[in-house]
Order: C-alpha cells, then sequence, then structure tokens
C-alpha cells in the first residue's frame, strides 16, 4: 500500500475555524473513513491521536483528526484562543462534529466520498461519538477509549457557585496555565442532557456497533461509570474491552513519548472492530 499523506483544511464552526487533518494512502477511490474525536482540553494533535491516526491510514482508513472550533488550541497546537474554549459547549461541539462529517460525505476534504464512516473518541470525544452516532445514520461503527457515560461533570453547589461567578477558570496542570469557562456551558448542559446531550440515551438507542474501551484504573473517568454506562447498551451491537490496571491515557503521555502495552491493546483492538464493521 502507498505511504500515507496528510493534508490540512479548515472549515467553518460555531466560534470560528474548525481545523482538520486528513491521512489516507489513496485519496480518489471510495474508502471506509475514521473521524478521530478528542476531549476536554485536547486537540487533533493530542498525544495518540495523531499516532493511531497514521496507522490507520496505513491500514487502509481515511483518517480524520481535527480540532473543534471552541478547543481553544490554534494552528500551533498552542492554547492561545482562550475565548472560544470558555464559550464551548457540548452543543456548539456537536454541531462542529456535524459539520466535518459533511464536509468528508461531500467530498471537501480532498479525499473521495467515503464508503462507510466510523468515529473514535477520547474521554469526552467518547461521549460525542455516541451522541453524534445517534444523530448521524452514515456511521457505520462506534469506539469510545475512557469516555464520560454523562455531560453532567459538576455537583449542584459546583454550579451554583459557577452561576454567581459567571465564569471559573480551570488549572491546565500541564501547562499551568488557567483556562477560562462561562456559565452559559453549564445553560447548555442543563438544557439538553436529558435530550440530544444525554449519553445514556443515545447509548439505548444506538443503531451501530460499539466497542467501549476503558482502563480500570481510570482516575478522570471512574470505571465504575463505563459499567452504568454499558448497562443502557443493546448486548447484540455492544463489546466492551476493559484494559486491566491503565490509566485515563493507556499509560502515555502529551506531548507524545512512545507508546505502552495497554495502548497497543486499544489500538490493535480498535482496528480489528473498525475493519470488521466498516467497508
Amino acid at each position: 500500500m502507498a505511504t500515507p499523506t496528510r493534508t490540512s483544511h479548515t472549515l467553518p464552526g460555531a466560534l470560528g475555524e474548525i481545523l482538520v487533518d486528513v491521512r489516507a494512502a489513496s485519496r480518489d477511490l471510495a474508502q471506509p473513513a475514521v473521524l478521530l474525536l478528542h476531549g476536554f482540553k485536547g486537540f487533533k494533535d493530542y498525544a495518540f491521536l495523531p499516532v493511531y491516526a497514521e496507522q490507520l491510514a496505513r491500514s487502509g482508513f481515511v483518517a480524520i483528526t481535527a480540532s473543534v472550533s471552541g478547543s481553544g488550541v490554534d494552528s500551533a497546537g498552542d492554547f492561545t484562543l482562550l475565548e472560544r474554549f470558555a464559550s464551548n459547549t457540548y452543543s456548539k461541539e456537536l454541531d462542529d462534529l456535524g459539520v466535518v462529517i459533511a464536509a468528508l460525505q461531500q467530498g471537501r476534504l480532498g479525499v473521495a466520498p467515503p464508503s462507510s464512516i466510523g468515529l473514535v473518541g477520547h474521554s469526552r470525544g467518547g461521549g460525542m461519538a455516541l451522541l453524534l452516532a445517534r444523530e448521524t445514520p452514515a456511521v457505520g461503527a462506534v469506539v469510545s477509549w475512557s469516555a464520560i457515560g454523562q455531560v453532567r461533570r459538576h455537583s449542584d453547589e459546583e454550579l451554583a457557585v459557577w452561576k454567581e461567578h459567571g465564569t471559573i477558570k480551570i488549572l491546565h496542570q500541564r501547562l499551568r496555565i488557567h483556562l477560562p469557562l462561562h456559565y452559559t456551558v453549564v445553560e447548555d448542559c442543563l438544557a439538553h442532557e436529558h435530550g440530544r446531550l444525554s449519553i445514556p440515551e443515545a447509548v439505548r438507542t444506538l443503531a451501530q456497533p460499539w466497542l467501549q474501551v476503558h482502563g480500570t484504573a481510570d482516575g478522570t473517568v471512574p470505571v465504575d461509570e463505563a459499567r452504568t454506562l454499558a448497562m443502557h447498551a443493546q448486548e447484540a451491537l455492544t463489546q466492551q474491552l476493559l484494559v486491566e490496571g491503565a490509566d485515563h491515557t493507556f499509560g502515555t503521555a502529551h506531548p507524545w513519548k512512545g507508546t505502552s502495552e495497554a495502548m497497543d491493546e486499544v489500538f490493535n483492538a480498535t482496528t480489528r472492530f473498525l475493519s470488521r464493521h466498516l467497508e
């Protein structure tokens, strides 16, 4: 197979530009395509995402990584767009991902319209993948890595303080900078957590095969949250992989310092699953 090439694109998003990278070994023939979704404080070049995208492209898939318009990250990978980050809601992010899917289907990302579409999402991106699949019939398979099980991540007491202040700031541990978040993020969540943004309902009504991957030592999204979410799933469509002793990023880090045994297991299981369900 030919060596994959990478092209970069921009699309109009809810809060500005969506930054998109497309890796493919062939660009003229219809192939299965996989969209990789980053998590909270993530972006298209986060840790393992470009690494796995390259592997997918070498395995005969078109691999798409995208930074949603509210990621806060510029084309250099730096957190310079803080107002966008502060205003990013689940709904805006879901709308952005729909824009990427539409551009892919219409052949506007430098490759032929795909023969099928798969989604792989990490953390918040795993929850978004499940929500996106529910409203995108063209999606043929979904894989979640360390996925959140619900969009609401704060207690009533924390939300009350947030509402009082209007904006809170959260520490980015690696960069040691504070990132703002406006209360409009909460308003969107509360307005739609039982409707469009209900991840348990998305799982309950999911019409596509789903591979749920989670580390048993995940300290960010506990494995019990994954087990609870799986209780809503249709058994015939669902496969679960619990990686014993693995943390939220399966033993890897950003910036990328190399893979781990757990991450290799996740990569391989995901590729096998996608190969089985996408044509």
